[in-house]
């Protein structure tokens, strides 16, 4: 079981690399922080809740490999290594805690809820950064203000949005 948690980590780590680090910006971060308040204020689904979850990761760690590029402290494969280690830092803690594949059925898909939502999260966010600046190069400027910001948490938004529906 363990050995199909690490695997997942580096499947979800080789979606989100991107092989230029560009840092997410920190009203994202802040957006991203504040849905996921939300939803535990309100005792919504773990899914929804690891939607967001999954998107602090991803935001967390291009900040991370941003300060260490600004710093000189680059290495090789040093953003493989700074995902990895933001997945386990956030995963390991809630295993022996039951809340990561707890032996309670929480599952939908066969897979953990919360663990399901982190990698979704994870995937919209880093998909909604990767359009923005795709959008950005062949245009050159935002087609509004905060643009930035609207993109990759209006994938995290849907999501919640979907899962939402799916888990009621």
């Amino acid at each position: 079981m363990k050995k199909g948690i690490v695997a997942s980590i580096v499947g979800v780590g080789a979606l989100v690399v991107p092989s230029i680090s560009h840092a997410m910006c920190p009203i994202c971060t802040i957006g991203v922080v504040a849905g996921l308040g939300i939803a535990e204020k309100y005792g919504v689904d773990n899914t929804v809740a690891g939607i967001w979850i999954g998107a602090l990761i991803v935001s967390m760690s291009m900040w991370t490999i941003d300060w260490l590029a600004k710093k000189h402290w680059t290495f090789k494969f040093y953003e493989w290594v700074v995902y990895v280690a933001m997945y386990a830092l956030t995963l390991v803690p809630l295993i022996p805690l039951d809340l990561l594949f707890p032996t309670r059925p929480n599952m939908i898909w066969g897979i953990d809820r919360l663990f399901l939502g982190i990698i979704v999260g994870s995937i919209v966010f880093a998909f909604g950064g990767y359009a923005y600046k795709q959008y950005k190069t062949k245009h050159g400027k935002a087609m509004f203000p905060f643009q930035k910001v609207v993109w990759p948490i209006a994938p995290v938004i849907l999501g919640t949005i979907v899962f939402y529906f799916i888990t009621k």
